[in-house]
């Protein structure tokens, strides 16, 4: 491998560099509070506290969010939709997904599809679209949820959410979002997109440390028919030994992750100072610039829409001749990119996407990616293809 400067082009799997107000704010955390928020009520705890309420609220200022009590933390978005999806379904009821779902998604509803509740996965077309047609006639009597993806973590696709979410709300349903892709790439309003329930994580497009992340709940949703993932300590009506039922407390268990959340909290910030919009251009910017460099390489598949403005910054594609795995490895090796390789806990996806078991190699680009990268990466990819 020659010597070069790293090319960092796997954001979708999680962001990096991280700007260095999030490292700041974690420092700052352990180095001048440290202690556990609400367990007791000395100045530092109460300080830790207000560590976590400032970054409650900075979720609600992101998604249009009214209500920072109803903002529940935890490690992942992974955490957050089992909390929805094993708290809420019971044996008998049906619920609504698509092809495009992580694994995130997909396994817990494939383990409550054994428990006795209903299933149905509507099929996307080749390119990742779905047909919001397909909905309303899905829809059954025991019908409870809609629950899927915004965005695609394979290639990109966007899913229609919001009109998901109106003819969710049109039949009684609930409306569950899976925003891992999506959340801090483009902005996001739970009112106006008709979300119910979103999910995130803090790792990713919001700029936050691994092991952040959590669920808005909707002034629609009613938090007595979830059910708390686990039960424990809060810090709140210790009295009791029966778990809280009020807001944030019932689905917040033990000690929060408050460095990860001041880190997060700051990352937000950032964000929020940028403005998701103009992140949104600039990232469609540089992921068309990758599409079109490399449709023009023979030899070179490119799946997804191929429209920057159909989808978040993933481009995945695949080499002739060359496994996915071989591909990125000689990336990495012969021209220091780092890239994600494979099925991207996406099985089904690349089904879609007529991609497997094979997978594919996925470029995602940053904020931080320059055009010198993305040039630097298409003629990577040409010299491979050679």
């Amino acid at each position: 491998m020659t010597a070069q400067t790293p090319l960092y082009l796997d954001n979708a799997a999680t962001s990096w560099p991280k700007p260095p107000v999030v490292a700041a704010a974690m420092l700052r955390f352990m180095q001048q509070i440290g202690a556990n928020p609400g367990r007791s009520g000395h100045r530092l705890s109460i300080e830790a506290g207000r560590v976590i309420d400032s970054a409650r609220e900075s979720v609600c200022s992101l998604f249009n969010a009214p209500d920072p009590l109803r903002v529940v933390f935890g490690a992942n978005v992974t955490e957050a939709l089992n909390l929805v999806l094993y708290g809420f379904l019971r044996p008998g009821d049906h619920v609504i997904t698509t092809s495009m779902e992580h694994n995130s998604m997909m396994r817990p509803l494939r383990h409550l599809e054994q428990e006795g509740v209903e299933l149905t996965v509507l099929q996307c077309r080749p390119d990742g679209t779905l047909d919001t047609s397909l909905l309303q006639p899905a829809i059954r009597r025991n019908t409870v949820l809609i629950a899927m993806m915004q965005a695609s973590n394979v290639a990109g696709t966007l899913l229609p959410v919001a009109e998901a979410g109106r003819i969710a709300r049109q039949n009684g349903l609930l409306m569950l979002v899976d925003s891992a892709a999506t959340a801090g790439a483009m902005p996001i309003d739970m009112a106006e997109s008709n979300i119910d329930l979103l999910a995130f994580t803090g790792h990713k497009s919001l700029f936050g440390p691994t092991g952040t992340g959590g669920l808005v709940i909707g002034e629609r949703v009613d938090p007595g028919r979830i059910r708390p993932l686990i039960r424990g300590g809060t810090g709140s009506r210790s009295e009791y030994e029966e778990q809280p039922a009020f807001l944030p407390d019932k689905f917040e268990s033990g000690t929060l992750n408050v460095a990860g959340l001041a880190g997060l909290n700051a990352g937000i910030g950032w964000l929020l100072e940028r403005g998701v919009a103009s992140v949104q251009a600039e990232l469609r910017e540089k992921t068309q610039a990758l599409i079109d460099g490399l449709k023009r390489i023979p030899g070179v598949q490119v799946y997804g829409t191929q429209d920057a403005r159909q989808q978040t910054a993933c481009v995945a594609f695949n080499i002739d001749g060359l496994s996915s795995s071989e591909a990125g490895f000689r990336l990495d090796e012969e021209f220091d990119i780092q890239v994600r390789i494979g099925l991207h806990c996406a099985p089904a996806a690349h089904r879609t996407f007529s991609t497997f078991p094979a997978g594919s190699v996925r470029f995602a680009p940053g904020l931080f990616t320059s055009a010198a990268d993305i040039a630097r990466a298409i003629a990577a990819v040409r010299q491979i293809a050679r």
